[in-house]
């Protein structure tokens, strides 16, 4: 067991026994609980986060996994041919989430206490970087996805070149709704750079925030994606409009906020996200048909959102994808 060794050897831990916290595996001492993540390739990354947790810790988040030096005061500790850093945290002792406060009023008091982070991070932010983000995300997969459909011919890429128009499309659209969106002067003070995560609907899953989770974005980021989530989940709109309402007693959104929040959820990450696992590992034809035919109840849901949450659109002169 060579991560037990190395705790052992470089932090002076004797594990009990190991423990699993979603897909991370961890090792328990007493009450106490360390998780090793790979720092390989990714130092400035994982310290950007590193000083966002202490900050975070620093200022009452609870159920934090933070990271803790060696014995020689070092945070990354070279051993089997990586770079490892270990996270430590309490158990939690009750299965209950960080505490009884919806996770709307969760969010929104975890944006206040990152909005007032005293440096924008560089590594790990994506304030203001959106359309730039997508325009590369889409521009690599369209010619990863034509390259490796050449190269290894399958039922699975041939529906995928299919369904590459579509995605381009869509894509496109979004990226075309967020220029005009950075147009608007509606904003507010809640439209700052904040503490986010990089998939919020992980955090959903864990209750623990995860050092190598953190990222630096507008606060929307994680308001898209739980809507995202739920929509793909085909929760019941009654379950977001809450969510909604509870963020927006401590953080409300602006008329900039909701453009955002809508162009995020018109980009299709989560079929990026879906295609790019096939990039590494064989993803069957059927799996894809899956994810295009819940795209197209996605679709349905989002073509009805500012409606469903309350936004007055036209009042408002907020734009809306009207083929949708």
């Amino acid at each position: 067991m060579p991560l037990e060794e190395m705790l052992n050897i470089h932090y002076r831990i004797q594990s009990d026994d190991k423990v699993f916290l979603g897909v991370k595996e961890g090792y328990r001492q007493g009450d106490n609980i360390y998780v090793t993540i790979s720092g390989k390739n990714r130092e400035t990354i994982l310290m950007e986060q590193a000083v966002l947790s202490y900050y975070l810790r620093d200022n009452s988040v609870e159920m934090l996994a933070i990271p803790i030096p060696n014995l020689n005061g070092e945070w990354y500790t070279p051993y089997k041919d990586d770079s490892w850093m270990v996270l430590h945290m309490k158990e939690e002792r009750n299965e209950s989430r960080l505490n009884d406060k919806p996770i709307g009023r969760q969010l929104a008091e975890l944006h206040q206490v990152g909005g007032k982070f005293s440096y924008e991070p560089k590594a790990i932010s994506s304030y203001g970087k959106w359309k730039e983000l997508w325009i590369e995300k889409l521009t690599t997969f369209e010619e990863v996805i034509e390259d490796q459909a050449r190269e290894t011919p399958s039922d699975y890429y041939r529906t995928l070149m299919d369904f590459l128009p579509y995605l381009i499309g869509i894509s496109e659209n979004a990226i075309q709704y967020l220029q005009e969106s950075e147009r608007e002067k509606r904003i507010l003070d809640t439209d700052q750079g904040t503490t986010t995560f990089i998939r919020f609907d992980q955090f959903m899953e864990q209750s623990i925030v995860w050092t190598d989770q953190l990222a630096y974005d507008h606060p929307t980021r994680d308001i898209a994606e739980y809507i995202r989530s739920s929509f793909l989940k085909n929760d019941s709109p009654k379950k977001i409009i809450n969510f909604l309402n509870d963020y927006q007693t401590v953080s409300p959104l602006s008329i900039f906020g909701w453009r955002l929040v809508y162009a995020r959820l018109l980009f299709p990450i989560q079929l990026f996200d879906f295609i790019e696992q096939g990039f590494t590992k064989p993803q069957k034809e059927i799996e894809l048909r899956r994810m295009i035919k819940i795209q197209t109840a996605y679709e349905k849901q989002l073509r009805d959102f500012y409606e469903m949450v309350g936004v007055d659109a036209e009042k408002w002169e907020i734009p809306v994808i009207h083929w949708l």
